[in-house]
């Protein structure tokens, strides 16, 4: 655990907790880490819904596919951020979502019951990590309303201009990188990646904003 301590230190579960106790309460907690090569699947829908995950090293993404097939992006994740607690909280039998390793990564398991209920030793910091979950989730809850305003839109385009002009005002600037590739981008909005590429080069063409890649300019 050593060598992620400054990664872990990151982590919004872990705020307010005192460096010089951070180790012992992840031996307290149990934590464990596990290594995932490029597209490998950290957690699959239907696994039962007890560990909170967070990523260390690399980055994941948190997808769900339909009936027929098509894959829907939920969420992309990086080093110090944490997936699945709302599912681990709700003690809901399966987790209705499969996270895949998006590069090669390693991941922190917790057992969620292992924050939630305090230990034999009483230790201090239960109440703080319960605190800082709740604030996450919290925070989740917006950013999934977020993704429900983006594609609630009627076309593509305002799907894209939408997801576009949040970008923005995150980074404060009209020129910032996206973590989507454009087949992600397009199961991100859920759109046809074909229809999507088409819109981007109208928009080019009108003058609406500049791309290459990952990198957009809202002009």
């Amino acid at each position: 655990m050593q060598k992620y301590l400054e990664i872990i230190k990151q982590c919004p579960l872990f705020e307010g907790i005192a460096d010089d106790h951070l180790l012992t309460m992840l031996g307290c907690l149990g934590a464990k880490t596990e290594h995932f090569d490029k597209k490998y699947t950290i957690m699959a829908e239907g696994n039962p819904a007890k560990y909170i995950g967070i990523v260390l090293t690399g980055s994941a993404q948190i997808i769900q596919i339909d009936y027929y097939g098509n894959r829907s992006i939920l969420s992309g994740i990086g080093p110090s951020e944490m997936f699945a607690e709302a599912f681990a909280c709700a003690e809901i039998p399966a987790i209705p979502v499969t996270v895949i390793a998006n590069e090669p990564c390693d991941i922190m398991l917790i057992n969620c019951d292992h924050i939630l209920h305090t230990c034999q030793n009483n230790c201090g910091f239960h109440q703080q990590l319960i605190f800082n979950l709740m604030k996450d989730l919290a925070l989740k809850t917006l950013l999934f309303h977020q993704k429900i305003e983006i594609t609630s839109k009627r076309t593509t385009r305002d799907k894209l201009m939408a997801y576009l002009f949040f970008q923005a005002k995150k980074v404060g600037s009209n020129r910032f990188t996206i973590p989507f590739d454009r087949q992600e981008l397009a199961d991100y909005l859920e759109v046809d990646r074909s229809g999507l590429s088409a819109e981007i080069g109208k928009l080019r063409r009108e003058g609406v904003l500049e791309s290459h890649k990952k990198q957009f300019e809202l002009l």
